[in-house]
């Protein structure tokens, strides 16, 4: 399936997708997880019948811009920019499709703004970890030092693109060869002496603040939206155990289990994720 590589502009701020699909298909914006890019989709996408996918590189990930200054990276930053794309693309509603943080961000616009959203499929994520209302000032002060300290950080440079390869394969979460290239290759940028990574590396700064659990289930609660979120054994329930009895806490959400790690859109686990996925816009 060709991919066709998408522009826009929001706010004086510039994105970069991809799109797949059939132009007149039902409309899904994809959105990636933390520190990948649009390539996640790159493997699962020409596998999806009938959708008109647009993956978009989100703000200081792969070919998009990084937020000027100290503008944070906050997750709800990035639902104005998703609502204001869908704008552009003239999409009255449409259906996200989300992986990691990309779902954590899909289910915050579900909730915000039901009345545009078709339908979510969920890929390892739903909602962030929640944070005990007394240690916001702690988290405020750790976000603001760490963001100050990678700003003044020299970037690492890697000789050659197979040398970033590397390095993402034992990256925090493992990757396969194809997997890792994929999203090495859309992720850096040539400089002189090799590459660096295109990724704003603030974006390995904490929050400024994180959501209470009772705002968490606000969220949650609110989604009216058709929702089937696929979770890998070894994923999310492994990094953070409980993460899918919390999902089963919310009866009119779907939850489906199937083997690989955080990344098994990307893997030999592929095909079993698109007939899930499939099944669900059918």
């Amino acid at each position: 399936m060709q991919v066709r590589e998408r522009q826009f502009d929001i706010d004086g701020l510039h994105f970069a997708a991809q799109q797949w699909g059939d132009p007149a298909g039902r409309p899904v914006l994809a959105l990636h997880g933390w520190l990948d890019n649009s390539a996640s989709f790159a493997l699962l996408a020409p596998r999806l019948k009938g959708l008109n996918i647009i993956a978009l590189d989100m703000a200081g990930h792969g070919q998009s811009c990084h937020r000027p200054g100290s503008a944070p990276y906050n997750i709800w930053e990035d639902v104005a920019e998703v609502l204001a794309i869908a704008e552009q693309l003239q999409w009255q509603k449409f259906s996200i499709l989300g992986h990691s943080r990309g779902a954590i961000v899909a289910g915050l616009i579900a909730g915000a703004f039901g009345e545009k959203i078709d339908r979510l499929a969920l890929i390892e994520g739903l909602f962030p970890e929640p944070l005990p209302p007394e240690k916001a000032p702690q988290q405020l002060a750790e976000s603001i030092v760490k963001t100050r300290e990678l700003a003044a950080k020299p970037l690492r440079l890697f000789p050659s693109i197979d040398a970033a390869v590397k390095a993402r394969i034992n990256g925090m979460f493992p990757l396969g060869p194809e997997a890792a290239r994929l999203l090495t290759e859309r992720g850096v940028r040539k400089v002189s002496g090799g590459f660096q990574w295109s990724t704003d590396q603030r974006l390995l700064a904490p929050s400024s603040f994180k959501f209470t659990r009772e705002q968490i289930g606000a969220f949650v609660a609110a989604i009216k939206a058709p929702c089937n979120i696929i979770l890998a054994r070894d994923g999310m329930p492994k990094l953070f155990p409980g993460f899918d009895q919390a999902v089963r806490a919310y009866p009119h959400l779907q939850l489906q289990m199937l083997e690989g790690g955080h990344h098994l859109h990307m893997e030999e686990q592929v095909g079993q994720v698109a007939d899930q996925v499939n099944a669900f816009f059918a």
